[in-house]
């Protein structure tokens, strides 16, 4: 497999370089001077178009496959981002995620759900899927995105899915063929890699290409804050109940954090260099987690086919310092995403996002808005445009580093996309597991 990235190439070049001078130079504030070369010709990479809303046209149905937080949380995006959408199906293992969902939107939308369009079981997404809905949420614990989208897409059925979208490397070679079949079929099929939706982060993607830093050298990403959220087990949870609830805390349903939330910060980088790693080898450890099997931090260097070096470091645990950004360092400068800005060799402001111009420029700011805006209008457009492709190699990076840190070795790309490596259990339903399989990894070999 090259190790250069698939830059959306079924995009069509008018509708890429239609889309690339959208945002307006309004935005940008820059005080250098002469014209560098660029890392990559406009209009061979996507810019999406970012107005506040989406354009109107035909109604459409949408269904949600998981009502949990982040599955509520698209429900209220989608709505905001777009006229004329109807959520008129539900899918959860449990029923009182969908009880809980119901209310939401009717509160908060007046829209009342018919209880026979309310599917629950490990079954529902079909369900759903085959209610008559135009487009699909699937926020589901990330193990089963790889299906619902393989299955979402046979029907037809665009789709937008929480990331990371796959955990091991058999949900990543499903979710690779299946990319180019949602391309072929026309489908638009938006990732929540929501950076690629926020304005500063794709004005910033836009200098970088425009060759600002010149050639890409290094960089370091973070993901660093306290403990998240986790679920004790209740008196008549079984095994798998529990395991599902509490589902950000086990290696098999999230992926462990460094696939599951720092695959924001890994991906910003491939994004801007266009290429996947080749290489990573990393440490981790768990010493503060209260439930599951995962780890609680992670540092990974991870190594690209040019030489590149990428730090990524993670970390979840209560008391410790937070950072989340990406640092990039160029030939000629570097750029931060904690202020936006670019800088030259000797710490100069060559250019900084004008935020603003944003402001008095555009009244939608929320990028988990902004890229339900994309893909309503890629949908209403008729244009095929499809990220999972893309967000699969992220998601990829993320399991080769999990991987290198598990077992101490070093890990390579092609090692890591046609290894067996398969998390998802051979029974999926409501009861007893063999939890001895769920263990904390120990790297290495000695005692």
């Amino acid at each position: 497999m090259s190790a250069k990235m698939n830059r959306r190439s079924f995009l069509s070049a008018s509708a890429a370089a239609g889309a690339a001078g959208l945002l307006g130079g309004a935005l940008l504030s820059s005080c250098s001077s002469g014209k560098p070369k660029p890392l990559r010709e406009p209009g061979t990479y996507y810019i999406p178009e970012l107005p506040d809303k989406a354009i109107g046209g035909r109604p459409l149905k949408a269904g949600l496959i998981g009502c949990g937080g982040r599955g509520n949380g698209a429900v209220n995006d989608l709505l905001a981002a777009a006229d004329g959408i109807t959520i008129t199906a539900l899918g959860d293992i449990f029923p009182d995620r969908i009880e809980a969902t119901r209310k939401n939107i009717f509160e908060q939308h007046g829209q009342e759900i018919p209880a026979d369009h309310c599917f629950t079981g490990f079954d529902a997404y079909q369900k759903v899927i085959d209610s008559g809905v135009d487009m699909v949420i699937v926020a589901t614990p990330p193990v089963f995105r790889p299906t619902h989208f393989q299955y979402a897409t046979s029907k037809g059925v665009h789709s937008f899915l929480e990331k990371p979208i796959c955990v091991d490397a058999k949900g990543y070679r499903t979710i690779m063929a299946t990319a180019k079949q949602a391309e072929a079929k026309g489908l638009s099929v938006v990732t929540g890699t929501q950076r690629h939706h926020q304005r500063a982060y794709v004005e910033s993607f836009k200098k970088i290409q425009e060759g600002l830093i010149g050639e890409i050298t290094g960089g370091n990403v973070y993901w660093n804050q306290g403990m998240l959220w986790y679920r004790e087990r209740q008196a008549g949870w079984s095994d798998m109940e529990w395991m599902i609830r509490d589902w950000v805390n086990w290696k098999w349903l999230s992926g462990d954090h460094i696939v599951e939330q720092h695959v924001h910060n890994i991906d910003v980088f491939t994004w801007m260099l266009g290429a996947h790693p080749v290489k990573a080898t990393g440490v981790g450890s768990r010493q503060r987690r209260i439930t599951g099997d995962q780890y609680d931090n992670f540092s990974i260097d991870f190594e690209f086919d040019s030489g590149i070096h990428m730090h990524s470091f993670c970390r979840q645990i209560d008391g410790c310092s937070s950072n989340v950004s990406e640092f990039i360092q160029g030939s000629k400068g570097s750029w931060n995403s904690n202020d936006f800005a670019i800088r030259d060799l000797e710490g100069k402001i060559l250019w900084q996002y004008d935020e603003e111009a944003a402001e008095k420029e555009f009244s939608q700011h929320n990028p988990y808005v902004l890229e339900h805006v994309d893909w309503v209008n890629h949908i209403r457009k008729g244009e095929a445009h499809v990220e999972a492709a893309e967000t699969g190699q992220s998601s990829l990076a993320g399991i080769m580093g999990r991987e290198a840190a598990y077992t101490g070795q070093t890990i390579t790309w092609d090692q890591m996309s046609a290894s067996d490596l398969d998390y998802m259990p051979e029974k999926l339903e409501l009861g007893k597991m063999d939890m001895s399989k769920y263990t904390v990894p120990v790297p290495g070999t000695g005692k």
